[in-house]
């Protein structure tokens, strides 16, 4: 069996060191709508939702994106 994905906890240990930067550059490269969605709730469960404005811009941007129809496929 594969191991779950733990993509949020290792964003939020970069949030929680204070490397907001390398946070936001991870989360512009999610994985997936569910990824983001797990990190939004561990923000918000942690208390952190208010405090890091520019991550949670970058979450909130990028799980507009993401859940997003694509305009076109490649061939």
């Amino acid at each position: 069996m594969a191991r779950a994905n733990d993509w949020a906890g290792k964003v939020m240990a970069l949030v929680n060191g204070g490397n907001t930067a390398a946070a936001i550059a991870q989360i512009k490269v999610a994985p997936s709508v569910k990824d983001l969605k797990a990190l939004q709730t561990i923000m918000t469960l942690s208390r952190l939702t208010g405090k890091h404005r520019q991550v949670d811009a970058a979450i909130t941007e990028n799980l507009a994106l993401l859940a997003a129809p694509r305009l076109h496929r490649s061939p």
